[in-house]
């Protein structure tokens, strides 16, 4: 019992001393005052203590003592040994270590990791839809938080619940900008929704700032409330001459027209794809591919230069006009001409190769068989000759002596 006793006295005093010298997070506001203490040195001079300062001021290990200078108004040592920054900024972000030795000679040191937080303002949403056309991507606005450090991070909410981007019916781009001189961020975020047809007519949208630092609760925007169209039904919403002008010209038949012709380019080309919907005033043109909508700004003319593989599909376009809702064009296919015929060559080429190889192997063959025939019959011709000649060296052979005999038996006495 008196050992368990004293195993937890130790690992008491051990946390204590733990707690007392270890590192300690300190978060301070940009602009406020900081005060760091430096424990364990003597409550009046003369003190024996040294502090070190790593941030984004020094380039290493910078040393202060009380009996140095202030250091350029950016730190300061007190009386009481502790370290006052008069004004906390970005740059004062680091590791500061306080190494004191009481008048009993006992050495105590203090180490803390300071971060610096500046909280924005309220955000806001800055060029808000005044209305939507379901079935069509649509612009709801851009949510705008200014000041902040540090980033923090910005979210979409639909009727109180976060909007999560899936590429399809829901799309955020964002964009992140420090100050060169204050080093703070300014946070853009636009969000591009599809509604879908028969869904809530009167969507409410807000935009919320998280800070990164201090942990505290999000920073809401106003919320806007907007009307979404999907076809025009007598009596329900605003009316037609709300939404259109004097002299309105109503929507015709939505051509697709593409350029070149048929939609066949070849790979690196350029297509252009222009929606013919005459109107007044003038719809609101949307992209389709391939049955989804394509997260582009509104336009008539949709233009894809350097065209590959990724571009070729089925493309379709979509205009929305307050009197009658959106309206879509027949689909075109765009396809590239140059990655069928680019093989079809080189197996031509292959081919011939192929051919004009076996014609020279059957011409040497040819040849070859041409010479030994002609080799065979000048060896049939040689060798009657050589029969023709030694049958007349034997005949010679064989002649009787008969005419020289005649000839001595005539010439004796």
């Amino acid at each position: 019992m008196a050992a368990g006793a004293a195993v937890r006295a130790w690992m008491l005093v051990l946390c204590l001393w733990g707690a007392v010298t270890g590192d300690q997070n300190i978060t301070a506001r940009i602009g406020k005052p900081l005060v760091l203490n430096c424990k364990g040195a003597p409550k009046k001079p003369p003190q024996q203590l040294e502090w070190k300062l790593n941030t984004g001021r020094t380039e290493a290990w910078k040393v202060l003592s009380p009996q140095g200078d202030p250091w350029d108004s950016v730190a300061r040592v007190l009386p009481n040994g502790s370290l006052l920054l008069p004004a906390v900024g970005i740059q004062d972000e680091g590791t500061f270590r306080c190494r004191a030795t009481s008048r009993s000679g006992k050495e105590t040191k203090s180490n803390y990791r300071v971060r610096v937080y500046q909280i924005p303002g309220k955000p806001e949403i800055v060029d808000p839809a005044s209305e939507l056309m379901a079935g069509v991507p649509n612009k709801v606005g851009t949510c705008v938080s200014e000041g902040g450090y540090p980033a923090g991070t910005l979210s979409w909410h639909l009727d109180g619940k976060t909007l999560t981007p899936d590429g399809k019916g829901v799309s955020v781009k964002e964009e992140t900008k420090r100050h060169p001189e204050t080093g703070l961020f300014t946070l853009h975020s636009e969000l591009m929704v599809t509604p879908t047809r028969g869904g809530a007519l009167h969507p409410t949208f807000s935009c919320s700032f998280t800070p990164g630092l201090p942990r505290r609760r999000a920073l809401h925007t106003a919320p806007i409330q907007l009307r979404v169209w999907s076809e025009h039904r007598g009596g329900e919403g605003p009316s037609v001459g709300e939404h259109m002008s004097e002299y309105t010209v109503p929507l015709e038949e939505v051509q697709l027209v593409v350029e070149p012709e048929g939609g066949a380019v070849a790979l690196g080309g350029t297509v252009t794809l222009t929606c013919e919907a005459p109107a007044q005033p003038p719809p609101q043109i949307h992209w389709i591919k391939d049955g989804r909508p394509l997260p582009l700004p509104p336009g008539p003319v949709l233009l894809l230069p350097e065209v590959g593989p990724e571009d070729q599909g089925t493309y379709s376009c979509v205009a929305t006009h307050p009197s009658h809702g959106p309206q879509e064009s027949g689909a075109v296919s765009i396809s590239l001409i140059g990655s069928v015929e680019g093989p079809g060559l080189e197996t031509l080429a292959l081919s011939l190769g192929i051919l004009g190889g076996l014609g020279t192997v059957a011409l040497l063959i040819g040849v070859i068989m041409w010479h030994r025939r002609r080799q065979r019959r000048g060896q049939e011709r040689k060798v009657p000759e050589n029969q023709e000649e030694e049958e007349e060296e034997r005949a010679e052979l064989n002649q009787p002596e008969e005419p020289e005999a005649a000839e001595s038996s005539t010439g004796g006495p």
